[in-house]
């Protein structure tokens, strides 16, 4: 039996030039943390009693035979990825809702590629299970979605990812003092707005064209230095919160999606109440919203958003972790007399963990 924890993340500067589609021709940059909000991926290989080989166990059930029956895209291109042939059952549990914006596919992604490496009895870096968690949304999959999310739930923490043109992506923790993460950490309330939405569907409206929002991208990722700059000085952290409503601005303005008339009206009431500044914290459209709000003022903006789910959270140091491991050598044994050879192979990776595509 294996247990995967995996944290959901919070971004906050830089949001639409972790898309491949910008940043290999112009570079990005994301300020963002991991919360200690996680999602749970319960793995262990299926005793030979069932007439299923496969079961799964999420929103939907799933028993099959074979992984090409399986009908989670996620779970089917892992487990064909990692050449899982023994029959396994996966179980799936959440601190927060899917479509909700605070990146929880990539979670899932990345959690189950950490639960199929304990499996197998292997280990990996955090920087490989980012790289492969990008690979298979992205290229496997052909799914609209960024590459600051599987970064961010691999790694954890408070980072600065910067995204270079020649597709290598480096994450580095920001270096300030935990009484300054505190501060940070003491201004932010979250929000849900109990809109769902499919983050790709929005993403989409502004991706597909993106080179026709070059102002605004670069705008976006002008802002990362800008935020990083206030929180190293130790300055007013007012000026973050001034920043994250610039940056909502700003991507709104990017597709119709992005925004609504309701969500204008939650984040209206909320900065007519004393927040500083804000956001949603995904592609858009609904999901959560996160607002810089002084600590003397935030009863005030709960008593005025009566209608949206507040969620108090701190921030998370530490990334996909393996909470639980109890695997039979037998199994491992026979895993790695099968193929062996790892099943996947990476090129060297740099002291900075920098990621590189799979070959």
């Amino acid at each position: 039996m294996i247990i995967s924890r995996t944290p959901y993340r919070v971004s906050f500067l830089g949001g639409g030039t972790d898309y491949p589609g910008w940043y290999l021709n112009h570079g990005g940059a994301v300020l963002a943390t991991t919360i200690d909000k996680y999602c749970y991926l319960t793995c262990r290989y299926l005793p030979p009693f069932f007439e299923h080989k496969i079961r799964l166990v999420y929103s939907t059930i799933e028993t099959c035979q074979s992984v090409d029956e399986i009908k989670h895209p996620a779970v089917r291109a892992a487990m064909k990825y990692m050449n899982l042939s023994r029959g396994v059952e996966i179980h799936h549990d959440g601190d927060l809702p899917a479509r909700s914006g605070m990146g929880s596919s990539s979670s899932f992604t990345v959690g189950l590629l950490n639960a199929f490496y304990a499996l197998l009895g292997m280990m990996t870096s955090k920087a490989e299970l980012a790289q492969q968690a990008i690979y298979l949304e992205q290229e496997v999959l052909k799914e609209t979605v960024g590459s600051q999310d599987q970064v961010l739930a691999a790694h954890g923490g408070l980072n600065h990812i910067i995204f270079d043109k020649s597709g290598n992506i480096s994450c580095r923790p920001v270096t300030i003092s935990r009484e300054r993460i505190a501060e940070l950490n003491a201004h932010l309330m979250l929000f849900y707005t109990c809109i769902k939405r499919t983050a790709a569907n929005v993403a989409k409206t502004y991706t597909e064209e993106i080179d026709q929002k070059k102002r605004q991208l670069r705008i976006m990722k002008d802002l990362v230095d800008e935020g990083l700059s206030v929180l190293i000085s130790g300055s007013d952290l007012t000026a973050f919160g001034e920043l994250l409503h610039e940056a909502w601005k700003i991507k709104a303005s990017l597709s119709a999606k992005v925004s609504n008339t309701q969500v204008d009206e939650m984040y209206q009431k909320a900065t007519d109440a004393g927040a500083v500044g804000g956001k949603l914290t995904g592609a858009g459209g609904g999901g959560f919203m996160l607002l810089f709000v002084p600590p003397d003022k935030q009863h005030k903006v709960r008593e005025a958003l009566p209608n949206m789910i507040h969620v108090p959270f701190n921030f998370e140091p530490s990334g996909s972790e393996i909470i639980f491991y109890d695997v039979e050598e037998d199994y491992i044994m026979e895993e790695q007399l099968r193929r062996g050879k790892p099943a996947v192979t990476f090129q060297e990776l740099n002291p900075e963990e920098t990621l590189a595509w799979p070959s």
